[in-house]
């Protein structure tokens, strides 16, 4: 099925019902209309950082079910599933074989070997501060083999996470064999987690390295493009970055308007929030919240360094439930520029301001994805939180068949599900179409989305400080808050 310009949820296998089946019961019978596409977050066998850390990618995890209700789905829903390119667990066949056979493992070349990276006599601590670093350690792991021997691999992110080496023949096939299997089971879309790690070069910082990430970018799409399947790289940085790849006709995400959001919903000014949908693109994914934090650096020059500073305070403040020591180390955090916490509780669990940023989030350029904790307006889950010390797992609850039952109820809820099943069916929103933003004031801002015949206007007036807002489509009204 073709990507639908329609609302993406951000879902778990077993976070809206415990596997694919009670997933399959919540869709039918809650959100028929309210989205149009599902990101089923890893839902392979993994080792680690909850399904991010695959071992086997041509099989479903039988705690979650089979493949055969993940195509179901994909009868009704566009896909996206996540392909992480830069790494593998150790647990995989292919390292595993390595660790084996060592030397003569036909996998060998599948990962980093870091004394054959490295001249003789390096890499030296220079060499080390370099790289873009994810720890405070160097990025590298010994191994020990059957025959006794030890040496290093590079080891970007957790100890289960062995990083490949994307610009081997071996990698090259394995990524080929994967995206021809996604595709026999409906994938629409993938995401490419981790991409601007893949690419490791002597004497650089190891992140999104020019020119060789738009080759690697490039074999993946023409690969994807002999099954009809788009791709979505998958980075956290300056939001240039993105414009960059917007400018080669991939579709991005927008990981700066939670941010840009947060700040104009804190102060109640438009001006940043305005200035950002003007420049933003329309080939893209938008975002509030995700399995990962609110994400810092992604607005960094979209909003200068004393408003980021202002917004990340007053998140801690206003929001519910939300400490610093949540996103710091003591909690396992992997990104120091993320902030843990629901956007439903960054905004103190209020149902005004949290509709209204939604709305913004509808009106903006891009197709909105939303986060399954977010689709039940959920708030922090401290207990979760406290039970692992993962400071990400407080935007992660389990929602049981019941609970669900009783959240759709909430009235923030059903008024979420008519703005969403809003945005899937008007054709304003044609991604050919047209965006204009006004400012009457320091408080307001009016989005105008027309479509690309300019039949269709909808328009979304709201006061960032009095949290009021109405959405009309052609001059009648839809909703008001």
């Amino acid at each position: 099925m073709k990507i639908k310009n329609e609302v993406m949820l951000i879902t778990y296998s077993d976070s809206l019902g415990k596997d694919l089946k009670e997933l399959s019961m919540v869709l039918d019978k809650y959100l028929n209309g309210v989205i149009g596409g599902i990101h089923l977050l890893p839902f392979f066998p993994s080792t680690g950082d909850r399904g991010f850390a695959p071992s086997d990618y041509t099989v479903v995890d039988p705690a979650f079910g089979e493949w055969e209700e993940i195509e179901k789905l994909g009868e009704t829903y566009f896909l996206m599933f996540d392909f992480m390119i830069n790494h593998i667990s150790r647990e995989s066949i292919f390292f595993e074989d390595f660790k084996k056979n060592h030397n003569q493992s036909k996998y060998k070349d599948m990962f980093i070997r870091i004394h054959e990276f490295f001249p003789e006599g390096r890499p030296t601590q220079a060499d080390i501060d370099l790289i873009y670093k994810r720890k405070d350690k160097a990025p590298f792991q010994t191994v020990t083999f059957t025959d006794e021997l030890s040496e290093q691999v590079w080891n970007t992110f957790g100890e289960e996470q062995i990083d490949l080496d994307v610009t081997k023949e071996v990698v090259k096939q394995f990524i080929r064999e994967t995206i021809k299997d996604m595709a026999s089971h409906g994938c629409s879309l993938i995401r490419l987690d981790a991409f601007a790690y893949a690419i490791k070069k002597l004497d650089t910082n190891d992140f999104f390295i020019e020119p060789e990430i738009w080759d690697l970018l490039d074999e993946v799409r023409d690969e994807a493009a002999k099954y009809e399947i788009e791709l979505l790289p998958e980075i956290h940085e300056h939001y240039a970055i993105q414009m960059k790849i917007s400018a080669h006709n991939y579709y991005v995400y927008d990981f700066a308007l939670p941010m840009v959001t947060l700040y104009s919903l804190y102060s109640g000014k438009s001006e940043r929030l305005a200035n950002w949908l003007k420049i933003s693109p329309m080939r893209q994914f938008t975002t509030l919240d995700t399995h990962d934090g609110i994400g810092v650096v992604d607005a960094r020059d979209l909003l200068t360094d004393e408003e980021l500073n202002y917004t990340s305070e007053e998140l801690y403040k206003v929001g519910a439930n939300v400490k610093k020591s949540y996103s710091s180390a003591n909690y396992n955090n992997l990104d120091i520029y993320q902030i843990n916490s629901t956007y439903y509780s960054a905004l103190g669990d209020n149902d005004q301001s949290y509709l209204m940023a939604r709305a913004i989030q509808c009106f903006a350029p891009g197709i909105p994805q939303i986060y399954y904790v977010g689709l039940l307006a959920g708030k922090n889950d401290i207990e979760l939180l406290e039970q692992t010390k993962e400071g990400r797992n407080i935007n992660r609850h389990y929602y049981t068949l019941k609970e669900v039952d009783e959240q759709v109820q909430r009235s923030v809820v059903n008024k979420l599900f008519r703005l969403l099943a809003f945005r899937n069916t008007s054709d304003a929103f044609d991604l050919e179409g047209s965006i204009e933003i006004q400012t009457p004031s320091d408080s307001e801002i009016i989005i105008q989305r027309k479509s690309q015949d300019t039949t269709f206007v909808a328009v979304l007036i709201a006061n960032l400080k009095t949290k009021e807002f109405s959405i009309y489509e052609n001059d009648k009204p839809v909703l008001s808050q």
